[in-house]
């Protein structure tokens, strides 16, 4: 059928006709994007303009107007219909019918609706006092009717628009700003509003408004298909889900996905963020230029260089070879020759960023249009500018989106065209895959006085999460691409080895000191294996601390600082040739003695609960104390079922283990008997923490089994219906034959969940194997969880009975 078919059958057939020939329009495969929003807006002004007739016969001075994105012509499925009645104010009660032969059937066909009945000087009244009404009537468009009385007002419209721009456009721009910070950034959200979020279509809505105050002009290049794409998939999401939504929730991506063809979601959300990406520099510029107008026009030049307020405009101040400051941005001199210099593109970011200035968007387009490549290997001064680009700390960021938009850091640097926009699925990192790593080159700035080689910090922080777009282990792809990468702009052979290591090992810090028994010697031997040498340990160290801050709030504490500055401490002696032959267990707090020696005279556990605010032994407090949480120590008789009755415990209360710590502590001599010491940290799910007392008691019955824990658990767990959610990976469970010489160790890694910890313990003992030590923590959805366990003996496990542990322990958690 045709889309005058289409058409034909909705004024043949009135409301249930438009109905019919809205759902066939919505249901051809053949018409998607902007022709079926076009026809989509088209059936409907055919649909309106039929009820319009029908109930203005005899009215005269009178119109119907679409106005927002139905006036754009754009309609997508489930889009609401925003509609003006305009009338001269001659017979308000005919207009008053009309209204009601209009809005009703909309209403019963259950359309939503955003309606309005003005005269025009009403209209304007309205928009001057009303900035989203202003902006609506922008895009007004005739739909039946008085065709003067619509052309008068949009006349009206645009030239008081224009007339008070300058007064209206920096309350626009407050006003996405403000949108901004309460819906977040578009291009990083794993859930974004696509209309809402800041580089949506809220301001692609906007760039069109400033457009239209002759003000000032956005980058037109690309933009208008990014819009076409953002309004695709808010299409495509309209007919996954039926509802008017732009929120693309996880969920739906999928679906989404399928409806445009796409291979799967983060295909999707690729698509999504470059075009985020491309709407959120427009503004950027766009709101830079409105700035710079709006400050020309307030202030004379002559008479602003007379009383001392600035440079005259036009004045320019040199900043490095081929680059000046003009009015608040980086321009290029006159004298740059970019076609015969091919290391300014760099220079000027470099420079741009030490000055916490933009680049403009006229230097950056003559850049990327006249510049020369850059040899293999890179000058000295190309990779020293590169350096220093790095290393401006935040201003880095805006320069570097800069450079990014017009393609020039894909030409600098090719392997970064992999992880542009490249999503994260993983709720503790907050950025795409190339923004962490430049968020993480900015924190590596601030700790470039802490290492003797800053440069190659700066450039592995760059380079450390490049292999994300390669399958397989990233850090092992990382390696090949860094390797490349850092050869290529100039290090010499042995710098290109650091580097490497470092991006190859860019996770051991950090996870060996969470999850692995520092007091181990084997544990510390391996990582100073693959460091090699004190420079990169302390190199690796910085970016460790830099690419955990710039992932998340939730990847780095003052308790993951102080362990792995721990581990850091014990690497640097055995690098430096001072390692411990055994392992030296670490002496008890006065508070850990006396509840282990109350423990063993009682014969029962004893435990202490209280809220803790002071950072880890060994480490500085600091202005600002961070919560830790609530510790909880327990000291128990050393006896079979202590992990999974402690743990199960917690669950029952609604506790999450945050952090574990289990330990076997020797008594002083002349008190017999041995005392499991565990030191966790542990938080409310909601509500108060419960009693110490409650918490011993129980912790008794199910030491003697009189507690039925796991009945307990599955009586609470069938009480409340499973959400629907995503889908988490499978758990995974692995052994570490080489981790430790004094147990084996295995290790956990599975989504975190309520009573977690009580099913591994139990499953553990099930195994009849002893949990010697157990190191447990929690990032964001996920567990990691490290146990070292040995036989009844206390001898480390065989290889096969290791295997068949860990085998069985998996079937356990994934059934």
């Amino acid at each position: 059928m045709t889309g005058t078919d289409v058409q034909k059958e909705a004024e043949d057939s009135g409301p249930s006709g438009y109905a019919a020939a809205r759902l066939r329009l919505l249901t051809e495969e053949t018409r998607s994007g902007p022709p079926r929003r076009a026809a989509l807006a088209d059936l409907t002004d055919e649909w309106l303009t039929g009820l319009f007739a029908a109930g203005a016969e005899g009215l005269r001075g009178a119109s119907l107007v679409a106005v927002g994105g139905y006036g754009r012509g754009e309609l997508s499925p489930r889009s609401d219909l925003d509609l003006l009645l305009l009338h001269d104010g001659t017979d308000t009660k005919a207009v008053a019918t009309l209204a009601d032969r209009l809005w009703y059937p909309v209403w019963d066909l259950g359309l939503d609706l955003d309606h309005s009945v003005r005269t025009p000087a009403e209209a304007r009244k309205t928009a001057g006092e009303d900035l989203k009404v202003q902006l609506g009537l922008l895009d007004a468009r005739h739909i039946a009717g008085d065709l003067g009385l619509t052309a008068s007002l949009r006349t009206a419209v645009l030239a008081d628009w224009r007339n008070q721009a300058p007064k209206r456009l920096p309350e626009l721009q407050e006003l996405c700003a403000e949108r901004a910070e309460r819906q977040g950034e578009l291009q990083y959200l794993l859930e974004p509003d696509l209309k809402e979020a800041r580089g949506g279509l809220r301001d692609a809505t906007a760039l069109r408004a400033v457009a239209a105050s002759w003000l000032a002009d956005a980058p037109r290049e690309g933009l208008a298909d990014a819009r076409r794409r953002l309004l695709d998939v808010r299409d495509a999401l309209h007919l996954a889900t039926g509802r008017a939504t732009d929120r693309l929730a996880l969920q739906e991506q999928d679906q989404v996905a399928a409806e445009l063809g796409l291979l799967d979601a983060d295909t999707l959300l690729r698509q999504v963020y470059e075009a985020a990406r491309l709407v959120s520099y427009a503004s950027d510029v766009t709101w830079r230029e409105v700035g710079r107008v709006l400050r020309s026009r307030a202030v004379r030049p002559r008479l602003r260089a007379m009383l001392g307020g600035g440079k005259p405009v036009g004045e320019r101040s040199p900043l490095a070879e081929g680059v000046v400051e003009q009015d608040g941005e980086v321009v290029l001199a006159r004298a740059a020759r970019p076609e015969r210099d091919p290391v300014l593109p760099l220079r000027a970011a470099a420079a741009a960023a030490q000055a916490g200035l933009p680049l403009s968007l006229h230097a950056v387009r003559r850049l990327a249009a006249t510049v020369r490549p850059l040899p293999t290997p890179w000058p000295a001064e190309a990779r020293e500018q590169l350096v220093t680009l790095l290393g401006s700390g935040r201003p880095t960021i805006e320069v570097w989106e800069a450079l990014e938009a017009e393609g020039l850091i894909t030409r600098l640097l090719p392997d970064w065209e992999r992880v542009r926009c490249r999503p994260q699925r993983n709720a503790v990192h907050l950025w795409t895959v190339d923004r962490h790593l430049i968020e993480t080159a900015v924190r590596a700035s601030e700790f470039t006085r802490r290492v003797s080689r800053p440069d190659l910090l700066l450039v592995a922080a760059l380079l450390h999460d490049i292999g994300k777009g390669w399958p397989g282990d990233h850090s092992v792809a990382g390696e090949i691409i860094a390797k490349d990468v850092a050869a290529r702009i100039g290090f010499d052979r042995h710098d290109v080895t650091v580097v490497a290591i470092l991006v190859r090992h860019h996770l051991l810090l950090i996870d060996t000191a969470t999850r692995r028994d520092l007091e181990d010697p084997a544990t510390v031997r391996s990582v100073a294996e693959a460091v090699g040498s004190q420079g990169t340990l302390e190199l690796l160290h910085a970016l460790t601390e830099a690419d955990a801050l710039a992932t998340g709030p939730a990847a780095w504490s003052s308790w993951r600082g102080s362990l792995v500055a721990d581990l850091v401490k014990r690497v640097s002696a055995v690098l430096a040739g001072d390692a411990p032959d055994e392992p030296e267990e670490a002496a008890p707090t006065a508070e850990q003695e006396r509840l282990a020696l109350e423990a063993a005279a009682t014969g029962s556990p004893v435990l202490s609960l209280r809220a803790q605010t002071e950072p880890p032994a060994g480490q500085e407090p600091s202005g600002d104390p961070e919560p830790l949480g609530v510790e909880l120590l327990i000291a128990v008789p050393d006896q079979p079922g202590v992990l999974p009755a402690v743990a199960g415990v917690l669950a029952m209360h609604r506790l999450t283990v945050r952090t574990a710590e289990l330990r076997s502590l020797h008594l002083p001599d002349g008190v017999d008997g041995s005392v499991l010491l565990l030191d966790w940290r542990v938080a409310a799910e909601y509500g108060s923490l419960p009693q110490a007392a409650r918490l011993r008691s129980d912790l008794v019955r199910a030491l003697d089994g009189s507690l039925d824990i796991a009945g307990r658990l599955a009586e609470r767990d069938a009480a409340y219906p499973r959400r629907r959610g995503v889908v988490a990976p499978a758990a995974r469970v692995s052994v570490h034959p080489a981790a430790s010489r004094l147990a084996t160790v295995i290790e956990v890694r599975s989504q975190d969940a309520p009573g977690l910890l009580f099913r591994i313990g139990r499953a553990l003992e099930d195994a009849s194997v002893r949990v010697r030590s157990a190191h447990v923590s929690t990032l964001g959805a996920n567990a990691v969880d490290a146990f070292y366990v040995t036989g009844p003996e206390g001898a480390p496990l065989p290889g096969d009975e290791a295997a068949s542990v860990a085998r069985k322990l998996e079937e356990t958690l994934r059934g």
